[in-house]
């Protein structure tokens, strides 16, 4: 009788078949990716073409690099990159510790009931859209009639000023909501980064007298490392984009100067001017810009750190 052979158990076939109900889980993530992601990608042609309505995206003449050339040359666009980057570190590197010592805190709470109720307070205003964000604030910080400037009134100040329309309070609006609507939520993967730290590790530095304090800082923090690394590096490839909902919705005449981003001067030359070619070109130049960025910080960070994407 003829010996049936046996697939290799590191053959690709073989982990496909004995994990096959996660794959066809994982079928709709690979399905959203190609449907609004890859396919669209082959719009980014535009960026050297004249885009005619008559001829169509194939049948348009080619530019070359005469959209990157006159986005350059452009007066406003020192001013747009920079308040991009601006707002993008402002949000990346302050940001960063703050749901790193809320998933710390939410570890050391003993009160499973009490710790279930303070997450889900915690993990609320991520589900808010930002319109009602921003609504919220227009609320709160209006002038005379908002809570903020009634207690300045209060307290025998000036409770006329439109925090909103003021660019010297725009960083600090635009901060403090970020952190607001994404600290519950960013909490979530350091939790679990936590939990996957062995128990028998505390146990040995409880023996050796170490502190709570000293636990976290020689156990917790150096398990969560690869976690904060991978998500480090996965943000630079969103550093030029600021967060449209967010800056769109907060800007201003009067904060126009700071919150002028690239993704608003897209939407503004692209939608509303109909300049698609143009557009395209400076969202390219954004996601060529972070994947250079992520890729040189992954390569930084498995040379220092021996800790990597890929």
């Amino acid at each position: 009788m003829r010996a049936v052979p046996v697939k290799p158990k590191s053959s690709l076939m073989y982990r496909i078949m004995k994990h096959k109900i996660l794959y066809l889980m994982l079928l709709p993530c690979i399905a959203f990716f190609i449907i609004f992601s890859y396919i669209p990608m082959g719009g980014v042609i535009l960026a050297f073409k004249e885009y005619q309505f008559n001829k169509g995206i194939l049948g348009s003449p080619w530019i070359g690099f005469e959209y990157f050339k006159a986005f350059f040359s452009n007066y406003q666009s020192g001013q747009l990159i920079r308040n991009t980057l601006l707002i993008s570190c402002i949000k990346m590197f302050l940001g960063l510790p703050f749901p790193i010592l809320l998933a710390l805190m939410f570890n050391e709470i003993r009160s499973k009931r009490f710790r279930g109720i303070t997450q889900s307070i915690a993990y609320l205003p991520h589900f808010l859209s930002w319109v009602i964000v921003v609504g919220l604030m227009q609320r709160i910080f209006a002038p005379d009639t908002g809570i903020i400037n009634e207690l300045i009134t209060f307290f025998g100040g000036d409770g006329s000023t439109f925090f909103m329309m003021e660019s010297k309070y725009f960083y600090q609006l635009m901060f403090g909501s970020h952190i607001w609507q994404s600290i519950g939520w960013d909490s979530i993967i350091y939790l679990a980064a936590i939990a996957g730290i062995s128990p028998e590790l505390y146990e040995a530095a409880k023996i050796d007298g170490a502190s709570k304090w000293r636990e976290i800082w020689h156990i917790t923090l150096p398990g969560m490392r690869l976690t904060i690394a991978i998500l480090f590096i996965l943000g630079l490839g969103n550093i030029l984009q600021a967060g449209f909902d967010q800056i769109y919705l907060m800007r201003t005449p009067g904060n126009m100067e700071v919150a002028d981003i690239l993704d608003t001067y897209i939407i503004r030359v692209g939608l509303q001017n109909g300049q698609y070619g143009y557009a395209t070109a400076v969202g390219l130049m954004q996601g060529l810009i972070g994947l250079i960025l992520v890729i040189s910080a992954n390569r930084a960070s498995k040379r220092f750190l021996d800790e990597s994407v890929w």
